[in-house]
């Protein structure tokens, strides 16, 4: 029961009280979730970073034993070089002092070559069967016990390249026996001992991007439990050796120098273990700190949130308030006063939903009233057309019932010439009057160029030569009422009225490959391609009252289509011709 009240009353209650109810809810079930979910995310943030550290120690480690696998490949090709490989076979004939320092020469020569492209080589040193020793690079002295021990070491490798630690040095020795072989017969005669000191500071460096400060990568010697790198590790050696015999893969503990987060990782292709040892506060310290900060900016926004809303809120539900109490008025109001009685002032500015419904409500009414005035106004010039239109119906049968009675007088009279212009103007006037049709077919619309030239030749009697050429089998082709006998007429204005002698005006229709194309030709005094450009674009003012070539064109693209029209082709002193180019539709088309 107090549930259902609670629902009652809040759909009983007004815009603002709803909206600020349901924006304090969200508000609130927001900043909860939130809170919830910032807990959650925390959480599996604190572990996956745990998990990251090893992820990133693993590819550090991967890097590096890439370096050192491509060192090792560097170690095969010095040992496989033809030259070097020669040389240290004359070597083994015990040659003259000057022979023997010829091809020492030559052999440290390659040995610069080869350790001069590489940036991880320190230093290459090569011990020929005889004890000759030859180097290149950083010429640090290596004690015959460490040659013995070397030496030792390559040949238990069997010509496999050996990685060696350098005792307190930190240094890595890639060590490999040097075999003799000729081209594709391997002898495998002892030839020397190569011996490669590698930058493995450099290679460390290189394979990580862990900013000073923030941490150390290890790198231990599982065996000896030694640090390779760095010289001078953040942990002690029994540090060490602690952490390289721990089954975890990452921990959080405290050292001799502090509490650090240690991650470590087997190599696969050493015995070295990586150790990566992060200062804790310093990996940690931020993050606590965001999290209370994200806290407080959530109970800000909170804060804000509610403030805003209730903003929101008041300001939409004021104004439909007013306008709800305006539309009260006018349903109860004179519609003589609908202007008056509207919303007032409204500002052009405010393009909020609200002040649009303002200024849409208050034009709904200004067009109400224009809408009541022009109704009005129409009813009036409906009851006037209607009666001008049953007058308008007498002056046509007048006219036609006129030109009868003079018709029939012209021909008691016997004036022959008078009847024939009388029965053209007649039937012309019929042909223009009735609209019903906009498609005729060819042959009445030559009837009715025929009856206008009946009339123009009483006018201008043999000055008019006037020619039809037109194929039988195409009279019953359809084209727009009343479009040659206007280019008839301007014919007879533009090309026959200026001049004194006779004027040659022709029709003709021919076939075209997808349509017909009917010609009005004049010889008259022609217009030069100016004149046609102006006169297509309206720039020159005709002083004919008929129908022009462009009302023409017009309608025949309005019939037809954009791609069929008019086209014009004249020239100076050579006449003009009048080109009307339309489908070619028989008269069983009548209804396009």
């Amino acid at each position: 029961m107090y549930l259902r009240n609670n629902k009652s009353a809040y759909r009983n209650s007004g815009i603002f009280n709803k909206m600020i109810l349901l924006i304090s809810f969200l508000l609130l079930l927001s900043f909860l979730f939130s809170l919830i979910f910032l807990q959650y995310v925390y959480r599996i943030y604190d572990r996956q970073i745990y998990e990251k550290s090893s992820e990133v120690l693993g590819m550090s480690a991967v890097s590096i034993e890439s370096e050192l696998k491509e060192l090792e490949q560097l170690s095969f090709a010095v040992g496989s070089d033809e030259q070097i490989q020669d040389c240290l076979r004359k070597l083994l004939d015990y040659p003259t002092p000057y022979e023997r320092l010829v091809l020492h020469n030559k052999i440290i020569n390659r040995l610069v070559a080869f350790a001069g492209a590489e940036k991880y080589v320190y230093s290459m040193m090569l011990m020929d069967a005889n004890d000759g020793v030859m180097t290149a690079g950083n010429r640090e002295g290596v004690s015959q016990s460490l040659q013995d021990q070397l030496k030792q070491l390559a040949v238990e490798g069997g010509g496999s390249n050996v990685w060696y630690t350098q005792g307190s040095k930190n240094s890595l020795l890639a060590v490999r026996q040097i075999k003799s072989y000729t081209g594709s017969t391997f002898t495998l005669d002892h030839l020397g001992t190569l011996v490669i000191r590698i930058r493995v500071e450099r290679i460390v460096a290189d394979s990580t991007n862990m900013a000073s400060g923030e941490g150390q990568l290890i790198v231990v010697d599982t065996a000896s439990n030694r640090s390779i790198y760095p010289a001078e590790p953040l942990l002690t050696p029994r540090e060490l050796a602690v952490e390289v015999g721990r089954p975890e893969p990452y921990r959080t503990g405290s050292y001799a120098q502090g509490t650090y987060f240690i991650a470590k990782t087997e190599s696969s292709y050493m015995d070295w273990t990586y150790i990566n040892a992060t200062p804790f506060n310093e990996m940690f310290k931020q993050i606590t700190i965001l999290k209370r900060m994200v806290v407080i900016v959530f109970a800000c926004i909170l804060l804000l949130g509610l403030l805003l809303g209730y903003r929101l809120a008041r300001s939409i539900a004021r104004p439909i308030s007013k306008l709800t109490e305006k539309m009260r008025r006018i349903e109860k109001g004179d519609l003589d006063n609908l202007e008056e009685q509207s919303l007032g002032l409204v500002s052009r500015n405010a393009q909020d939903e609200v002040s649009q419904l303002n200024r849409t409500f208050k034009m709904m009414i200004r067009r109400i009233r224009e809408l009541i005035d022009e109704n009005y106004a129409k009813q009036l010039v409906i009851r006037e057309t209607e009666l001008k239109a049953l007058q308008a119906q007498i002056n046509p049968h007048f006219l036609y019932n006129t030109l009868e009675s003079i018709n029939w007088l012209a021909k008691v009279n016997k004036q022959e010439q008078i009847s024939e212009m009388v029965e053209a103007l007649g039937y012309l006037l019929r042909s223009s009057i009735g609209l019903k049709d906009p498609l005729i077919t060819l042959e009445k619309e030559l009837s009715i160029v025929r009856s206008y030239v009946t009339i123009q030749r009483t006018r201008f009697e043999e000055r008019l030569d006037f020619r039809m050429d037109i194929p039988a089998d195409l009279q019953d082709a359809l084209i727009p009422k009343l479009t040659l006998q206007p280019l008839v007429e301007n014919a007879i204005r533009y090309a026959l009225e200026p001049n004194i002698e006779p004027c040659m005006i022709t029709i003709s229709v021919s076939r075209t490959s997808n349509g017909l194309d009917l010609r009005v030709a004049d010889n008259g005094p022609g217009m030069t391609d100016q004149f046609i450009r102006d006169l297509q674009q309206g720039r020159i003012q005709t002083r004919g009252e008929g129908i022009g070539l462009a009302n023409i064109k017009e309608r025949v693209q309005l019939v037809f289509g954009g791609e069929w029209g008019t086209e014009i082709e004249s020239q100076p002193g050579m006449g003009t011709v009048i080109h009307v180019l339309i489908p070619y539709l028989k008269g069983e088309h009548g209804d396009v």
